[in-house]
């Protein structure tokens, strides 16, 4: 069964400057793709992505674009930087693009984003990771996306340290961590594509 991911950086720097987020969510696609899965990275910050709560924003605004490449793929890969104890002001936005799928339905009454797969990878040089991913993963419930078990990844250096996870070398919990999160996402996209959610009439 062919599945696709995309994953969307919510770094708060352009391209091509490093980022360890984009190294977490990277290594965490190499797993899917490990299991057959298409993917694709985007990072929010090289788009202009409108602030609002609607599909689209008006000119300018490129959201529309990548609203169409969520609902395409089978799986959406969340990824943040923590700032101030919270997913940057990027992932925020993401977040808020996404409510609009609280009033758009499909032709059974369902939001537009039912039967899809949603993770979350977390970097950060302080705690806050768990606060941060429960952040993530309750919004994106609400908005229609499905949460396997065990569905994020993450790491945080030292607290009040200064080294990046792009410098601080292979962690292998961290990978080990990654592959846990590729097969239970990939085996929870699997089942709801042989069987969605019901529709509002059933």
């Amino acid at each position: 069964m062919a599945l696709s991911a995309l994953a969307i950086n919510c770094t708060l720097k352009a391209s091509p400057q490093q980022s360890s987020c984009d190294l977490l969510l990277t290594q965490a696609q190499r797993e899917l793709e490990k299991l057959g899965v298409t993917c694709e990275q985007l990072r929010a910050v090289d788009f202009d992505i409108k602030p609002g709560v609607t599909s689209d924003e008006g000119p300018g605004d490129d959201w529309p674009m990548i609203r169409q490449k969520v609902l395409a793929a089978d799986i959406l890969l969340l990824g943040t930087p923590i700032w101030l104890g919270h997913p940057s002001s990027v992932c925020q936005r993401i977040l808020e693009r996404l409510d609009a799928f609280l009033g758009e339905t499909d032709d059974q009454q369902r939001m537009v984003s039912y039967g899809r797969v949603a993770c979350v990878a977390v970097v950060g040089n302080e705690d806050g990771a768990h606060h941060v991913v429960a952040e993530l993963y309750q919004g994106l419930n609400d908005v229609g996306f499905t949460i396997p078990a065990n569905g994020c990844t993450y790491w945080v250096g030292e607290a009040m340290g200064s080294t990046d996870y792009k410098d601080a070398g292979p962690r292998e919990k961290t990978a080990n961590t990654n592959a846990m999160l590729a097969r239970n996402a990939v085996h929870l996209a699997k089942l709801l594509k042989q069987s969605g959610y019901p529709g509002a009439s059933e």
